[in-house]
């Protein structure tokens, strides 16, 4: 019974080590998509300016896909 009782707590403790792994994870890579997203907004900023400025009259960005 001793031996079924550690093994249990050993599984135990592997499981929490994992939990704790994937939950840092999931912290960094919530980070890089918040930083991502914000690189891709100032990038279609950007590229919107960049077309007004070109003299075009409504930027890209704003515009439906011919397909909608």
């Amino acid at each position: 019974m001793n031996e079924r009782v550690m093994a249990l707590e050993e599984t135990v403790a592997h499981l929490t080590r994992t939990v704790e792994e994937l939950s840092d994870v999931l912290a960094r890579q919530d980070g890089e998509i918040v930083r991502l997203t914000r690189r891709v907004e100032m990038l279609m900023n950007r590229d919107a300016e960049r077309e007004v400025e070109a003299g075009g009259t409504v930027p890209l960005a704003d515009q439906r896909p011919p397909h909608w």
